[in-house]
């Protein structure tokens, strides 16, 4: 008569799982908008038990509920900067960094700009607005229309700093909530130049060539294409959850990584750079 027992463990197990609390994600829209919910989706069906919430409100928003105990794992399209470190210190947690794999930005044009490909310094003008006409680089006699990230997302700021030392972006940028946006804005406006995701293009847009580099997971890899970055999963040292600890073990698993590579992305081929999660002395 062991079948009663059996049966009731089952259903004080299937109970808590009902009731447990969700694994929180929250952080970069490059890792949200597309890569997120397919890991996010494949995680699910390998942990069925495991309810998931998945925010990109940005890698910055998404370290500051890590720190503030308001999420489980901080996605971010960059390490954490000095005031993130200074914030985690200040708090008396430290922040734990996982690579998963890396992106690269694309910079996209209309399919009627008869520019085809860009030198890395006529990229940083023409997004910090000193080169204004498309003829000054080869391009048609017209304005040129920018679009971009909105403020707080990771992207954002790493464009910056991978193709433009740093500099602001030209004042009659447009900013736009996510790399879709920006594709469906460039794809109507024939002087429009943006980025993008390494994913699919629909018709009407083109990525162009950067220094004769195509923006691909074998350009990435090479270290070839200069706009390009590593993806991190960031957590709390000593305070990762169980549930945390599976979805960065899912994200780095055979299927993880598959996934990783189906969406565009470039999967972790080779050991991760060294990210330093405390401040030097």
């Amino acid at each position: 008569m062991k079948i009663l027992p059996v049966i009731l463990a089952a259903a004080l197990s299937a109970t808590h799982a009902a009731g447990q609390d969700p694994l929180r994600i929250e952080g970069s829209n490059t890792f949200g908008e597309k890569l997120g919910p397919l890991l996010v989706k494949g995680f699910k069906r390998a942990n069925p038990g495991i309810p998931v919430e998945l925010k990109r409100p940005g890698s910055g928003p998404g370290l500051e509920a890590l720190i503030a105990g308001q999420s489980d794992i901080a996605p971010t399209s960059r390490p954490a900067n000095r005031t993130e470190l200074l914030a985690a210190k200040k708090a008396g947690v430290k922040l734990r960094p996982q690579m998963i794999g890396s992106y690269g930005v694309a910079v996209i044009v209309n399919a009627a700009n008869p520019v085809k490909n860009l030198k890395p310094t006529q990229v940083r003008t023409l997004f910090n607005g000193r080169v204004a006409n498309w003829s000054k680089v080869r391009g048609a006699a017209a304005a040129v229309n920018l679009y971009v990230l909105g403020p707080n997302t990771g992207a954002r700021a790493g464009f910056q700093d991978l193709a433009m030392r740093g500099d602001a972006y030209a004042a009659t940028a447009k900013s736009l909530p996510d790399y879709a946006s920006i594709v469906a804005a460039v794809a109507k406006d024939p002087n429009a130049i943006g980025y993008a995701d390494m994913g699919p293009l629909p018709a009407g847009v083109r990525a162009v060539l950067i220094n004769g580099e195509p923006p691909n997971s074998v350009a990435i890899y090479e270290q070839v294409y200069p706009y390009a970055n590593s993806l991190y999963l960031y957590t709390l040292e000593r305070k990762t959850s169980p549930a945390a600890r599976k979805f960065i073990r899912y994200a780095l698993s055979k299927d993880g990584q598959r996934i990783i590579t189906k969406a565009g992305f470039v999967p972790r081929l080779a050991a991760p750079p060294s990210v330093s999660s405390s401040l030097a002395p």
